[in-house]
């Protein structure tokens, strides 16, 4: 369920977010005493077939530790079909492992050429008779956290919000009192679970909920909370949504943070505090705020161009974060064109004159360039660009500067 966690962390621009591969957040959930399965972590195929047999269980399971989604249907170049694979063989746990470590492992998430997986989960497989939904999350709305649940678990949950809404369930939690036993008590019995089984799911909640606190989490979602044939209540599958702002005292979560699978030109922007999101296009986009720049790639496919990325320069800018803007747009081959789409409310239109002036020149620009300036200095902006003597191209709004860039291209 999508409910809104926050203001995130106060940065110039929006930073990356922190991201876990599930074995280490099954590794958090475990140290709060939330059960979930017995699982190991591997490296190489000798390290898989000693944990499946310390395992010593009916069934395994292996999962490529990835951070993109739809793991069970990728393929890996070694020719493995599957991130995730059941047997009840140890021995097929080493040989599969071995044909998952050091491959590319591709996903309808992931990049074109996938990610090489370096960890594989050794887990125990368990039967689920019955799954349902439990998530933990801040809601902006009821200034605070709550908890959201449904005994319709294992799929997607904006799905049964839609079509079932009477069986989500939604409690507020008290920050100052936490969850209550009755509130667990009654989001377990909403959710299904009767007899021992309410105690023992009631007792998940409230660990889940010390997590949630614990980790500084703006969001801990478990789907499915499973009921298994043995009378067990076991979170399966969990993710974990942290507050960025709490990275000073939550230094060992953020150091586990495994950067590797990022684009490189995503966190060499995010060193400058850009956000970029690279595109198809050939036309190259330099924006302030999420929403303008949004708007400029729209406007660039009106007019018949492709954006060739999303970058967003936010508010405060200094000099030199213009300067590497150019430098990372300037660096993909596939840009022919820039357009320069800035409206100065916080930020200083002189500013991005000066620092584009100073890119052009340093860099030895090579494709055109086209600039929309409008507010804060903006007069002294555009003079600033008038006189520099370079070959810019002015543009009066949005929509003149999307056809001049798509012009400069087909000229």
């Amino acid at each position: 369920l999508t409910v809104d966690s926050g203001l995130g962390q106060f940065n110039p621009t929006p930073r990356r977010w922190l991201n876990l591969q599930e074995y280490q957040s099954k590794k958090l959930m475990q140290e709060s005493g939330v059960a979930v399965q017995r699982f190991y972590v591997a490296d190489t195929a000798s390290e898989a077939l000693e944990a499946a047999k310390r395992l010593d269980a009916k069934e395994i399971v292996l999962k490529a530790q990835i951070l993109a989604g739809g793991r069970g249907k990728g393929v890996f170049d070694s020719g493995l079909k599957g991130g995730v694979h059941l047997t009840k063989d140890p021995a097929v746990v080493g040989e599969l492992a071995n044909k998952m470590l050091g491959f590319n492992l591709t996903t309808k998430q992931t990049p074109k050429d996938g990610v090489k997986v370096k960890t594989v989960m050794v887990a125990e497989a368990l039967d689920i008779s019955r799954e349902t939904y439990f998530a933990i999350l801040m809601d902006r709305s009821c200034n605070g956290p709550v908890m959201v649940g449904s005994p319709q678990g294992g799929m997607d949950i904006e799905e049964v919000a839609a079509s079932t809404p009477e069986l989500i369930f939604k409690e507020v939690i008290d920050i100052f009192e936490g969850v209550r036993d009755d509130q667990a008590l009654g989001m377990a019995a909403n959710l299904g679970f009767k007899g021992p089984l309410q105690r023992q799911a009631a007792d998940q909640i409230k660990k889940l909920y010390d997590l949630f606190l614990k980790v500084d989490a703006t969001q801990v979602e478990v789907n499915p909370l499973g009921e298994t044939p043995e009378g067990q209540v076991v979170c399966f599958d969990a993710k974990i949504n942290f507050d960025d702002n709490a990275e000073f005292r939550q230094k060992a979560v953020f150091a586990m943070d495994d950067m590797t699978e990022s684009d490189p030109t995503e966190m060499e922007a995010a060193k400058w505090d850009l956000k970029y999101i690279g595109l198809d296009g050939n036309i190259a986009c330099f924006v302030n705020g999420a929403g303008l720049a949004m708007a400029t790639c729209d406007i660039i496919d009106l007019h018949g161009g492709k954006p060739a990325n999303f970058l967003d320069l936010g508010g405060g800018v200094k000099e030199r974060q213009v300067y590497e803007a150019f430098k990372l747009l300037t660096a993909d081959p596939k840009v022919e064109a820039i357009l320069v789409n800035i409206f100065g409310g916080i930020v200083n239109c002189a500013i991005i004159a000066n620092g584009i002036t100073k890119a052009c020149r340093e860099l030895e620009l090579k494709v055109p360039l086209v600039v929309r300036l409008e507010g804060t200095n903006v007069h002294e902006a555009k003079r600033i660009l008038a006189e520099s003597g370079l070959p810019i191209t002015a543009a009066d709004n949005l929509e003149d500067a999307a056809k001049k860039a798509v012009a400069a291209i087909k000229n």
